[in-house]
C-alpha cells in the first residue's frame, strides 16, 4: 500500500502583537487539521507574533508572551496533527526569527532562520541574530527541511537540507505583496527543486498591516518543478495536500489549482485588502474623505466602498470660489454611484474669513499659492472636525506622482490617517478606474457596474484653487512625469538613463529637484498601500535636508 503524508496549510491573516487571537487561529485550524487527518499543520512565519513586529521583537516580555502560547499550542498536539508556526525565538541572550515545531505535547525544536533581509522593507539584520543552517525534522515518515523565507531564495540552505536527508521543503513566508512578486517567488522556488530534486511547499500569509499587504497565492511544486498545488491570492485558505513516496522519493498529489488575477486587478484587491485589514485591526469601522469630483477622490471612494461598504464612507464636497459647477455634479455622480453618502460644506464663508484676517499682514502682497494653500488647510481642517466629531477615519487621495513631486499641501489635501492611492502613479489611477467600472468580484462590497463617471475619467486633473486652475500649470504632462519618475524612484536611474529615452534634459532635473525637496512632506504622509519595490514607505529611505543632485 502506498504510503501518503497529509500536509493541512493555513494560509491565514495574523495581527501584530495579538498573541492569544493567532493562537487562536492555529486552534481552530488544528482541529480542522485533525479531521482531515493531516499529519503536519503548517502556519507561515512569524505567525504567532503577527509580521512584520519591528521593535515588538525587542521587548523580552513579548517575546517571552509568545514562548508562553507556544508552549500552551504544543500541548494540544498530543493526539493530532504536529504543528509547525513562526514566531520569535530567545535562546542564550540572543533573538532568533524562529519556525517552531510542536509535536507529541511538546516544543520538538525550533528553526532559525538562517539569511536575514535587510533591503526594501525588511530590518532583520536590526532584530534578529542569523541561525546556523539546522538539519531536516522529522515528523511522521517524513524528514522535513523547513528553510524560512529568505533561506528559499538563496541556495546554500536548501541545498545543506537536501545533503542531510530532507525529503520534502516547506517554506514558511510573511512575504508582502508587490507587483510582479508571484513570478519571482516561483523562479526562486523552481531553483531550489531542480537544484536539489525535492519537492517544496511554498505557503505565504495574507491579510495586511500597515503598509504592507500579504497575498497569500501558496503553492506546491513536484519533482519537476511543476506546479502541483495553487491557493488564491489575498483569501484566507486551509487546503489539505497529500504527498505520495514513490520510487523517486516522495510526490505531491496534483489539486485543483486557483487561478490568480491579472496584475491590475491585484494591484485593486491590494488596495482593498490594506484599507479593510488597517479598519478591522484598528477597530474602526467609517471612512471619511474630501470627493472633490477629480479622479484620485473618486477612485478612493471606490476603493473605501469595496473594503468597507458603501453605506460605512462619507463623502464631503467642499466646494470653494473656484469650484466648477462640473466638479459639484462629479461628485455627486460618483457618491450616487457608489450609494455613498455625499455632504456639502463650502469653504466659501471661512475662506473669506481667514483672508480678513491676515489682510493686515498681507496689505501690498498679490495673491500666490499661499491663498491656494489656506483653501487646502480649511478642507483639511473641517474634515478632520468631521472625524473627530463622528469617529470616522479620515482617508487621504494623493496619487503618487503629487506625493513624489510634493503637489500636495502639509496640513491640507494631505490630512488623513491611510492613503490607499499612495503607491500608485496618475496614470495607472486612471488605467486602474477603467478596470473597476468594468469589473466586480465578490470580494468588493460596493456595487456593480461603472462607478466613475467618462466625464471624471476624461477631464484634465486641476485643484480648482485660483480660476482656470490646471495641474499641467506646475507639472509636465502626468504620461511624460509619470515615467520620469519611474526612472528616478522605481529604477534609480541616472538624469543621462532618461535623457537617453527620450526626455528633455531640463525637465528631468527639474522633476529631480522637486523630488527631492518634498522629502519633508513624504516624512509627515499617512502610510498606504504599497504597491512596488520602491514605495514611499521603509522602500526609500532618503534624507529631509539633501542637496545632492545627478550631475550626469
Amino acid at each position: 500500500m502506498t504510503q501518503r503524508f497529509r500536509i493541512t496549510l493555513a494560509q491565514l491573516d495574523p495581527t501584530v502583537g495579538d498573541i492569544a487571537g493567532n493562537a487562536d487561529k492555529v486552534r481552530a485550524a488544528h482541529e480542522e487539521a485533525r479531521a482531515a487527518g493531516a499529519d503536519l499543520l503548517i502556519l507561515p512565519e512569524m505567525f504567532l507574533a503577527g509580521y512584520q513586529p519591528r521593535d515588538l521583537v525587542l521587548r523580552p516580555a513579548f517575546v517571552a508572551h509568545v514562548a508562553r502560547e507556544m508552549a500552551a499550542l504544543a500541548s494540544i498536539t498530543r493526539n493530532g496533527p504536529a504543528i509547525a508556526v513562526g514566531g520569535p525565538h530567545a535562546e542564550d541572550g540572543r533573538l532568533y526569527n524562529g519556525y517552531w515545531i510542536l509535536a507529541r505535547g511538546r516544543v520538538e525544536t525550533v528553526v532559525h532562520k538562517h539569511n536575514l533581509p535587510n533591503e526594501e522593507v525588511f530590518d532583520e539584520c536590526r532584530y534578529f541574530t542569523p541561525g546556523a543552517i539546522s538539519g531536516p525534522v522529522p515528523v511522521g515518515p517524513v524528514r522535513v527541511g523547513f528553510p524560512i523565507c529568505e533561506d528559499a531564495w538563496h541556495p546554500d540552505v536548501a541545498e545543506t537540507l537536501a545533503e542531510s536527508g530532507a525529503e520534502i521543503l516547506i517554506v514558511p513566508n510573511g512575504s508582502p505583496y508587490h507587483r510582479g512578486k508571484q513570478d519571482l517567488r516561483l523562479a526562486h522556488m523552481v531553483a531550489r527543486v531542480v537544484e536539489n530534486q525535492m519537492p517544496l511547499v511554498y505557503l505565504n500569509m495574507v491579510g495586511a498591516e500597515d503598509d504592507q499587504v500579504f497575498d497569500g497565492a501558496s503553492f506546491a511544486l513536484d519533482l519537476g518543478g511543476r506546479l502541483a498545488a495553487q491557493l488564491p491570492a489575498f483569501d484566507e485558505v486551509i487546503a489539505h495536500l497529500d504527498f505520495e513516496e514513490t520510487a523517486e522519493g516522495w510526490r505531491p498529489v496534483e489539486t485543483e489549482k486557483a487561478v490568480l488575477p491579472s496584475p491590475i486587478e491585484m494591484d485593486y484587491r491590494a488596495m482593498v485588502e490594506s484599507l479593510r485589514g488597517y479598519f478591522r485591526k484598528t477597530g474602526f469601522r467609517r471612512a471619511l474623505l474630501g470627493l472633490s469630483g477629480g479622479i484620485d477622490s473618486s477612485m478612493v471612494a471606490s476603493i473605501a466602498a469595496d473594503a468597507l461598504g458603501p453605506e460605512n464612507v462619507r463623502c464631503v464636497m467642499l466646494p470653494s470660489p473656484y469650484t466648477s459647477r462640473a466638479s459639484l455634479e462629479d461628485a455627486a455622480a460618483v457618491a450616487g454611484a457608489l450609494g455613498c453618502r455625499l455632504d456639502e460644506v463650502p469653504i466659501t464663508g471661512p475662506f473669506a474669513a481667514v483672508e480678513e484676517a491676515l489682510a493686515p499682514l498681507f496689505a501690498g502682497t498679490e495673491p500666490d499659492v499661499t491663498e491656494e494653500n489656506i483653501q487646502a488647510r480649511l478642507r483639511g481642517l473641517l474634515l478632520m472636525a468631521i472625524s473627530n466629531k463622528f469617529g470616522e477615519l479620515l482617508l487621504t487621495t494623493g496619487n503618487k506622482s503629487e506625493l513624489a513631486v510634493g503637489y500636495a499641501t502639509l496640513y491640507g489635501d494631505m490630512c488623513g490617517v491611510y492613503n490607499p492611492l499612495k503607491d500608485l502613479f496618475k496614470m495607472r489611477v486612471y488605467a486602474t478606474a477603467r478596470w473597476r467600472n468594468a469589473h466586480h468580484r465578490p470580494w468588493m462590497k460596493g456595487p456593480a457596474g461603472r462607478v466613475i463617471p467618462e466625464r471624471v475619467l476624461e477631464k484634465a486633473p486641476s485643484a480648482e484653487l485660483r480660476p482656470g486652475q490646471k495641474d499641467e500649470d506646475s507639472l509636465p504632462p502626468y504620461k511624460v512625469l509619470d515615467d520620469i519618475l519611474a526612472g528616478l524612484v522605481e529604477e534609480d536611474a541616472a538624469v543621462a538613463d532618461l535623457v537617453a529615452r527620450g526626455h528633455d534634459i531640463t525637465t528631468v532635473r527639474r522633476v529631480e529637484n522637486m523630488l527631492y525637496n518634498a522629502e519633508f512632506k513624504r516624512h509627515q504622509a499617512a502610510p498606504g498601500t504599497r504597491l512596488t519595490r520602491r514605495s514611499f514607505t521603509l522602500d526609500w529611505r532618503y534624507p529631509i535636508v539633501n542637496r545632492w543632485r545627478d550631475p550626469g
